[in-house]
């Protein structure tokens, strides 16, 4: 019964320790790999072009594991909520996944996930998220759940990474009106 106890203890512990965040992740300070990726919005194909974004105001790079997947949902069912108080903020959001991106026309238009209201893009072998050091320990070739807030200067200036789709909003909200302060 003892050897039981450790077993699962051990099993625990490694499970908790798969289950954390990546603290591999860009730096705030940091400047932002510049990348361009085929994307989908409300269904419709084009190629998200960092810089060009970068030209309007602040973005917010959001990485998820895959969509159609529960916390991935979630995450940008929230989003979606959340989009005009980023416009307000001339903030852009878009969505980064390796994960299922077969899926990412659909997803990027149903209303319980995008909702139209953003764009995902398609990182194909996680090329992007590996320079942005956003790689899933736990499932090789898919993207953690970080996100990310670039100044127009290119400059990372928040960093979130919890695999909880919860605060990842939240928390990129506040960094985008903390630049316009």
């Amino acid at each position: 019964m003892n050897a039981l106890l450790k077993f699962a203890a051990i099993a625990l512990v490694g499970t908790a320790t798969l289950a954390s965040p990546a603290f591999a992740a860009l730096k705030e300070g940091a400047q932002a790999p510049d990348f361009s990726a085929p994307a989908y919005l409300a269904g419709q194909p084009f190629t998200f072009k960092l810089a060009d974004a970068l030209k309007k105001g602040p973005v917010v790079v959001y990485f998820f594991p895959a969509a159609h997947t529960s916390g991935c949902n979630i995450e940008a069912h929230l989003f979606s909520e959340a989009l005009d108080q980023f416009k307000a903020q001339h903030a852009t959001v878009i969505g980064v996944t390796a994960g299922n991106i077969s899926e990412l026309a659909a997803f990027s238009k149903e209303t319980e996930h995008c909702g139209g209201k953003f764009p995902v893009a398609a990182d194909d072998g996680a090329k992007i998220a590996k320079q942005y050091d956003a790689l899933l320990l736990m499932r090789p070739g898919w993207s953690d759940r970080t996100s990310y807030v670039i100044a127009p200067s290119g400059k990372i200036t928040h960093v979130y990474s919890s695999l909880s789709p919860k605060k990842h909003v939240q928390e990129t909200l506040d960094a985008v009106k903390a630049l316009q302060k």
